[in-house]
């Protein structure tokens, strides 16, 4: 049986959480498999019921479903076993969660870098969440890294805690002018997280496959956005890690030969947290509708989102960049009581009309949007649940999106509910 990726198109906060838990029901394992705590999926259930989650896959809330945090995520544990906390409280049965004994530990000295060096760049800061993320990536390229199997030995977690801090001490101290870190209570600190969720650590590679062999369905799930990853994205501005579909072989040990689907997640206009460029960004009271009425504030960071019209040129690169099949448009209820809603279909940079992404990250600074205006809808769409229910407008506007974005439009949002929405094509 395949594989299936699903993985945001845009900058992330997209939508993947609902994707997730709409094809739940369809898969027996889900993997998350970049990452770590510095994103999130809200997912909201037929009752009511409202989860945030930061770092657990979104199937954990779908039962009889296997859940794997894989080999790419970067774990920090108190989080992790604060998530865990959070759902047990509320009844989530999360006994079926499995930890990859090769993914990366985020250890305290992870955190403390990455808030005093973000805020050392003043200006030319990235916008990191502050998280340790990136430095815990750091270490995993340099091959100084504490992996999650580290916790079983901890003979080896002590060496590996003091030699990173014998520089990173360092570090901490003469140019940042803070305290240095204790080894001995980092390695405690790590070891007392680690007990609790030892039982959970498992060489996932090997399970996913065999489980391909049985004949079961794996989804891949993704945080962030295609516009993130760090090799295809708008950097310096990008995360750590690999979001894009090829991140998904490297993150979870599956063969990319396993892989038939690949959905992607398209809001029905454009977010962006942090710094960076922006083309189609709205600095206006329209931007700050859009922000109000689609409930923009980050579900791990609470920093407001910025808000702009939808950028096709960036979801062209992303259905040529992830080898997109399917897209799940999200969110179309947001744009519902506009007279117009303008597309980007292309770029201006220096006079020049450019159809696909530059190629510099001066021109991407400089693109101007190119935008075609759709005529709006003024209907309540949230009950609507098939595609000839919406306003004839509202099909347009999707159609066009189809047209302009190189992947058909099998599934479209017109609501936060796991029910509120359309399905046009079978998408597994």
């Amino acid at each position: 049986m395949p594989a299936i990726v699903l993985i945001g198109a845009q900058w992330g906060d997209e939508g993947k959480g609902k994707a997730t838990d709409l094809l739940g029901d369809r898969v027996d394992w889900i993997v998350r498999y970049q990452g770590g705590n510095n994103a999130g999926h809200t997912v909201v259930l037929p009752d009511g019921q409202k989860f945030a989650l930061h770092l657990i896959p979104s199937g954990i809330l779908t039962p009889g479903i296997t859940n794997v945090i894989g080999n790419g995520v970067v774990v920090d544990p108190a989080v992790l076993l604060t998530e865990l906390a959070g759902l047990d409280e509320r009844g989530v049965d999360t006994s079926r969660l499995l930890i990859s004994a090769d993914a990366h530990l985020i250890m305290p000295y992870h955190v403390a870098i990455d808030k005093v060096t973000e805020r050392y760049l003043g200006k030319a800061k990235i916008g990191t969440t502050g998280r340790g993320i990136g430095p815990a990536y750091q270490d995993k390229v340099a091959r100084v890294g504490v992996r999650v199997q580290d916790l079983l030995d901890e003979k080896i977690l002590r060496q590996k805690v003091e030699a990173a801090l014998d520089i990173k001490n360092q570090m901490l101290v003469k140019i940042y002018n803070r305290k240095a870190l204790d080894p001995e209570q980092v390695v405690d600190e790590v070891l007392a997280s680690g007990e609790q969720f030892a039982h959970r650590i498992a060489d996932t590679r090997l399970l996913l496959n065999q489980a391909l062999e049985r004949g079961e369905t794996v989804l891949l799930e993704g945080s962030q956005g295609t516009l993130l990853d760090v090799d295809h994205g708008t950097y310096p501005f990008v995360t750590s890690s690999n979001p894009t579909s090829g991140g998904a072989s490297a993150g979870s040990g599956i063969g990319p030969t396993r892989i038939t689907t690949v959905i992607g997640i398209l809001k029905a206009y454009t977010t962006r947290v942090g710094s960076g460029p922006f083309p189609t960004e709205l600095n206006d009271e329209m931007g700050e509708r859009l922000r109000k009425v689609g409930g923009e504030i980050g579900v791990t960071t609470k920093r407001l989102r910025r808000t702009g019209w939808f950028d096709a040129v960036i979801a062209r690169y992303a259905s040529r960049v992830n080898g997109i099949t399917d897209y799940f448009l999200t969110k179309l209820d947001v744009l519902s009581g506009l007279d117009t809603v303008p597309i980007c279909v292309a770029y201006e940079v220096d006079g020049q009309r450019i159809d696909d992404m530059p190629m510099t990250q001066t021109d991407v600074h400089h693109a101007v949007p190119v935008y075609e205006e759709m005529p709006g809808w003024w209907e309540d769409i949230s009950e609507c649940r098939t595609f000839e229910e919406l306003p004839a407008n509202a099909r347009a506007y999707v159609e066009r999106i189809e047209e302009l974005s190189g992947a058909r439009v099998s599934a479209v949002g017109v609501g936060p509910g796991r029910d509120e929405t359309i399905v046009r094509y079978p998408m597994t």
